[in-house]
């Protein structure tokens, strides 16, 4: 916080020249900004939120209850009211001195309210005050929106959430001390970088707003991270396969094929040797087999579910059979990927190949019934808009998934880091995760509305059968052994949907855990951290409400649970394999190209 000596300097004339001209500095960028914007080519609106129905609906059921019910109108109205003169009167009392300051403490613990100011300062606490009697009040308006189906409620929650969230005082420069203090400690310095921060996100992303979440510059794919031993040994337009190198002296006799999500880079799995799943599974004498996608463009317009199957999931299999000279494999599938690894069981099943021995799934979602917190994004609406934005391209920009996951936690995930990027003129932290989640993919265009008509909207898998390459796939026609992993919190993958898709799948042995912590943290756990248990109960009849309270808490990561699970699948000990052989020999080192190139490439 500012001090009084610091506040006599800052209001010196030599302060007030230096500001000005950093001012002056600011409306140059300013300009520079306006270019940007007026070359930018922008996006279907319909991504921006509902179409114009949903908001008729609610308003015309909210008219409706005030026709019947005009009581209940007036009895909100007037506790808002009641509640907004209080704060103003509040306000003009401690500005007489007549009051005391920040008297209203019982306020809810909110990161964004951390400055003392926020309670100590009239005019900050009075707009604080104000914008939490506003959020209650809109919140309490939805509430008692009744004549809507349930998925328009929800969405009519989502929406208005976001309309809370960005109206926050935290958000505009007038009403943020954090940044006013730091704008007259700098001399306003803060606000030139805080621009110049604007500036090249826009620019690197066509004129769409991604707000940057890590230092790019503190990070090297192959550098610091992604750094695991191995060779690519396989290439193809839709991959590259990494076989690891060993590190011990014999392997099991069954190697692992993992294939992780598409939408981002397969690194999450190896951002450090400490917390690298990759470097773990080789030390625990496995042969590992990685995908690692490429990151498509307007080539790839025609690409679609069929493509992603024969050209990644089958040809990876069968590379890793062809290698390693072995007739099965163990398969992994996270997220996206899973939940494509289920559809390729259900068709090695109608075609009677055996090539997998066992099945691991990690947060993926094969049921789509509840759609969870995506719902908002899910209707035919947005999905309409989806269609129309991937259009003559035939991609699906990186930057509108990217934003529709960060948009479920706005505060922590946009608001937050603008704030700190272009308010406060701060470097974004040098954080590998982060900088993992801003390194995202394009989506081909064919394959993203296959995914979110049969799938996610439809729930073909599940009810009555997604056709692929000729056959009608079910749930039940996964039959091997199996075992999915799920994460307690997980907001994308929630465990119970995952749970239902489980109890559909046609096999005897199946094995499900729940990892504390949500949809990275509770898959990236290594042992060696001790941080989050996991939930195990082999019984997979009940709810999934019956299945967590019949469930035994584990201290400590699941991975080695699921190690001793697989070694039981995984053959006999034979000598550890070199990356390639004749026929797939090795083209370069790990972690090869394909994962270099960016989205906006």
């Amino acid at each position: 916080m500012t001090t009084s000596d610091e506040l006599d300097r800052g209001t010196s004339p030599e302060h007030f020249e230096r500001l000005k001209e950093n001012m002056e500095r600011v409306d140059q960028l300013s300009q520079k900004l306006v270019e940007i914007m007026a070359n930018r080519k922008g996006h279907h609106p319909g991504l921006d939120g509902p179409n114009q129905e949903l908001f008729a609906r609610a308003a015309t059921s909210y008219w409706s209850e005030i026709l019947q019910n005009p009581a209940k109108l007036m009895e909100q109205q007037v506790e808002y009211w009641g509640k907004s003169v209080l704060n103003f009167a509040e306000a003009q009392s401690v500005l007489a001195g007549e009051g005391e300051e920040g008297s209203e403490k019982a306020t809810p613990q909110d990161r964004r309210f951390g400055n003392p100011m926020w309670d100590n300062n009239p005019y900050f606490h009075f707009v604080k005050q104000q914008y939490l009697i506003n959020s209650e009040a809109i919140r309490s308006a939805v509430s008692q929106v009744d004549d809507l189906e349930a998925i328009d409620r929800h969405r009519l929650r989502y929406f208005s959430d976001q309309i809370i969230n960005m109206m926050a005082p935290t958000n505009f420069l007038p009403t943020n001390p954090d940044a006013l203090e730091k704008a007259l400690e700098t001399e306003g310095q803060s606000l030139i970088d805080g621009m110049q921060n604007l500036v090249d996100d826009l620019e690197a992303n066509n004129g769409e707003l991604v707000v940057r979440l890590a230092d790019e510059s503190a990070f090297e794919i192959g550098g610091n991270i992604a750094t695991s031993a191995g060779e690519v040994v396989f290439r193809n337009r839709m991959m590259e396969i990494i076989q690891y190198h060993p590190t011990t002296e014999t392997v099991h006799e069954t190697p692992i094929v993992l294939f992780p999500p598409w939408i981002n880079k397969f690194y999450i799995l190896d951002l450090k040797a400490q917390n690298s799943l990759i470097k773990w599974v080789t030390e625990q004498g496995y042969t590992l087999f990685v995908v690692s996608w490429i990151n498509p463009n307007s080539d790839y317009a025609d690409v679609g579910m069929e493509e992603y199957i024969e050209e990644g999931f089958l040809t990876a299999i069968d590379k890793a059979k062809d290698i390693c000279k072995v007739k099965q494999v163990n398969a992994i599938g996270y997220c996206i990927a899973g939940t494509t690894l289920s559809l390729t069981l259900a068709l090695m099943k109608k075609r009677g190949d055996k090539s997998v021995k066992s099945a691991t799934l990690f947060t993926a979602l094969t049921d789509f019934s509840d759609q969870g917190d995506f719902t908002p994004f899910l209707q035919n609406d947005f999905v309409d808009a989806i269609v129309e934005e991937i259009g003559d391209d035939g991609v699906l920009p990186s930057y509108i998934m990217a934003r529709t996951f960060s948009y479920l936690r706005a505060n922590d995930l946009v608001y937050g880091p603008a704030i700190r990027s272009y308010m406060l003129g701060e470097t974004p932290p040098a954080f590998d995760l982060l900088y993992w989640n801003g390194d995202g993919a394009n989506l081909p265009g064919k394959m993203a509305v296959e995914y979110l008509r049969g799938l996610c909207q439809r729930n073909e898998f599940a009810e009555g059968g997604f056709e692929l390459f000729g056959e009608l796939l079910n749930l039940k026609d996964v039959d091997i052994p199996l075992m999915a992993v799920t994460c307690e919190t997980d907001h994308i993958a929630p465990w119970m949907n995952c749970y239902k898709g489980v109890q559909q799948m046609g096999g005897r042995s199946k094995t499900f855990i729940v990892s504390q912590s949500g949809h990275i943290a509770g898959i990236v756990n290594p042992p060696s951290r001790n941080k989050y248990g996991h939930y195990t109960n082999s019984d997979l009849k009940g709810t999934p409400e019956a299945w967590m309270e019949g469930a035994s808490f584990n201290e400590g990561s699941w991975w080695p649970r699921w190690e001793s699970w697989l070694k039981k699948r995984s053959g006999k000990q034979v000598p550890a394999r070199k990356p390639g052989d004749s026929n797939n020999p090795v083209l370069e080192a790990a972690p090869g190209s394909y994962v270099r190139i960016r989205a906006t490439d």
